[in-house]
């Protein structure tokens, strides 16, 4: 019987919304104050859900030592304490939006691509603040 566990973790980044193919006006009427340069920052929190089966060795669904270690290096070594609109491409200036919701996305292929193959990723919680998170969930 498969059984979920989920680990969170936090890190602190900043980030900015503006399309430079934009005006002023446009930026500050689609995404507000988000749209101030140089940006702002959070600090978010990052739920990742895995899913497998229960080692009847250890009792355990992942190792979280191995879970800590893949997160560590895919993704907070990658975000803490950076601006993401600089340090991924993806979020570079004409690209995508660092939004949470993207954030979760690029989080997730991250994983699905490193994670061992008797773990299965369920879903990648990112939550800016106590009030707003996107939530990436296996179809």
């Amino acid at each position: 019987m498969p059984v979920r566990l989920a680990r969170r973790f936090r890190f602190s980044s900043s980030h900015l919304y503006r399309r430079p193919e934009w005006s002023e006006e446009e930026n500050f009427r689609r995404f507000g104050k988000c749209a101030n340069l140089p940006g702002h920052g959070h600090n978010y929190r990052l739920t990742v859900t895995v899913g497998g089966e229960v080692d009847p060795a250890t009792g355990f669904v992942a190792e979280l030592q191995g879970l800590d270690e893949l997160v560590g290096r895919e993704v907070l070594d990658r975000l803490d304490h950076h601006h993401l609109n600089d340090v991924i491409p993806e979020f570079a200036a004409g690209r995508q939006l660092p939004t949470s919701e993207n954030l979760a996305l690029w989080i997730a292929d991250r994983l699905n691509r490193k994670l061992p193959a008797e773990l299965r990723l369920i879903s990648v919680l990112v939550a800016e603040d106590e009030d707003l998170a996107a939530e990436w969930l296996r179809d």
